[in-house]
């Protein structure tokens, strides 16, 4: 290489690395001026920067899967609609369009083309999800998306810098919680307006008139350097399966993964229909987490961006719950979405098993809260109304060389919310919140074990809670010997068993109690480290007959 050759080099990794500073100062300033507790605390976002062309160049690390390689395709949308072209410096472009955004009408999804000397040099785009968006609130008891809330096609939220009232006034009118929700898009604005300026101010530096040999070094390196990764494994089809909960009735998931020297394809064909009710997945989402669960284990050093990306294919049949066409009600995507990491980590283990984790509980826990007037079976009286979406999870599946990570969303990556801020925002009351004993599978490495949730009013009222959860009746399964992990449950301390999906009401005076499940254990439970039961005994993670029954432990 000479010397010209190896500076230049030199030059694309540092303006590649700085590219990747600019996304993760964008997600930062969205996290940092949110007003809703899912960005704020949760950091259920996403933040990426994209080239003229709508390839994402580079993603922060702050965000989860699902909205960034979902929005990795939504910006071409925004493209088909309004080409760059037609964008004008100040424009602002936004959309919750479940099938054009991010999987569901909550998460909002907003497009900032970047200038430089007047011409457009790149692309900004972030997603959150906001607290309401009105119609049934965040539940999976809707029929079709028209009942879900409001749909926002891709529009312009700002020209030439000048806000739109109109839309604006449209979601305050329509919404639960006007002022988070306004509060949460400007944030969205504001954190693409930032990462805009620190680009410019990259380029500057460079001396770069266009993004276009940078760009092209990004996609191109990223893509062989994933292909690589790939030609380690060994070529073939690997099949795998994973039972579920689903609403009215149970689910399966099926994918057909073909390894051969042009990349990873994954095909679901076999994975049961759309269901009923609000737990159908656009493809888009289908996509993100799909190709996120591949990610983990392949090519994992390997930024994620467009050239990364490319060489994982996916293929959901039209009308499979996986693949929903509009108008199926879609809310809760994730709760099936999120269990597409396991089932494609289940084909890999037939490869790689050294490198893969067992099933853990996959979709996140959260327990929608809401009172108010109509919402609940009892009458509300003049209690305060409130609804709020708080993030929990439960235990992940053991790692091959490690335990399962307590109380940690994977694949999804965002944070459990503080009790108190939960008790801050909302008229409710967190008894308990502490490890669920017992919940984490046996094995040689133990699964990440749950937690449990009491919640009661404040003010001794009745409140709601919808439902979106799943291993309540099908467990988290241990690999390669480990055992399951626990199922979840859902019951009010008065003894009534609630069901995992769908809203129901808890009566005043009364207390939810949510049990999550526990991840899945690796490798036989009798060959654990005597130490390592003694602690997880020590910790009160295990109880004292689950160590001799499982582990053989004797003290």
């Amino acid at each position: 290489m000479t010397v010209n050759n190896a500076l230049e080099q030199i030059n694309l990794q540092i303006q590649w690395n700085r590219i990747l500073s600019v996304v993760e100062e964008q997600a930062q300033v969205l996290v940092r001026t949110a007003f809703s507790t899912a960005a704020r605390e949760a950091g259920d976002i996403s933040a990426g920067v994209f080239d003229c062309d709508g390839r994402m160049l580079a993603q922060a690390v702050t965000g989860t899967p699902g909205h960034v390689n979902a929005m990795a395709a939504s910006v071409g949308s925004f493209l088909e609609i309004f080409p760059l072209e037609k964008m004008e410096e100040g424009d602002v472009y936004v959309t919750n369009d479940p099938w054009k955004g991010t999987g569901h009408l909550n998460d909002f999804t907003v497009v900032t083309p970047t200038f430089r000397n007047g011409k457009a040099v790149a692309i900004f785009a972030c997603t959150t999800h906001v607290v309401d968006v009105g119609g049934r609130g965040f539940g999976a008891d809707g029929r079709q998306v028209y009942e879900e809330g409001l749909n926002i096609p891709i529009m312009p939220l700002a020209k030439k810098g000048k806000f739109s009232e109109i839309i604006f006034s449209i979601i305050r009118a329509n919404v639960r919680n006007p002022v988070e929700v306004e509060g949460d898009l400007y944030s969205l604005a504001s954190c693409n307006e930032v990462g805009g300026r620190r680009l410019v101010a990259m380029m500057d530096e460079f001396g770069m008139s266009s993004l276009e040999h940078l760009s092209n070094h990004i996609i191109e390196t990223s893509k062989s350097g994933m292909l690589e990764e790939v030609k380690g494994l060994k070529f073939g089809k690997y099949k795998n399966s994973m039972r579920i909960d689903g609403f009215e009735k149970e689910l399966d998931l099926v994918c057909e993964m073909t390894i051969s020297e042009t990349g990873i394809d994954l095909d679901f064909t076999g994975t049961s229909g759309t269901s009923s009710y609000g737990i159908n997945v656009p493809v888009t989402y289908t996509e993100a987490y799909a190709t996120f669960g591949v990610r983990c284990v392949v090519g994992s050093r390997v930024p994620n961006n467009a050239g990364s990306l490319s060489p994982v294919r996916i293929k959901a049949p039209s009308g499979c719950i996986l693949n929903a066409p509009h108008p199926a009600a879609v809310t809760g995507r994730h709760v099936i979405g999120q269990m597409l990491p396991d089932v494609v980590l289940g084909c890999l283990n037939q490869v790689i098993p050294d490198r893969v984790p067992a099933e853990g509980t996959s979709c996140l826990w959260n327990p929608v809260l809401l009172g108010g007037h109509g919402l609940t079976e009892e009458d509300y009286g003049d209690a305060k109304p409130f609804a709020m979406n708080t993030f929990h999870s439960g235990g992940t599946g053991a790692r091959p060389a490690k335990d399962g990570l307590d109380a940690t969303a994977f694949p999804s990556g965002v944070k459990n919310t503080p009790i108190e801020v939960n008790e801050t925002i909302a008229p409710l009351i967190f008894w308990k919140k502490e490890y669920r004993t017992d919940s984490g599978g046996p094995g040689v490495h133990r699964g990440g074990v749950g937690q449990v949730m009491e919640i009661s009013h404040a003010q001794e009222a009745p409140f709601a809670i919808n439902s979106m959860f799943d291993r309540v009746i099908h467990p988290p399964r241990g690999r390669n010997g480990g055992s399951s992990g626990k199922t979840g449950r859902i019951y009010l301390k008065s003894g009534q068993e609630l069901m995992g999906k769908g809203r129901q009401s808890i009566p005043a005076g009364d207390r939810i109690i949510i049990e999550m499940p526990g991840g899945g254990g690796l490798g036989n439970a009798k060959d654990r480290d005597p130490k390592k039961v003694e602690n997880d005994l020590l910790n009160e993670l295990i109880s004292e007959s689950k160590a001799k029954e499982d582990y053989g432990y004797s003290s």
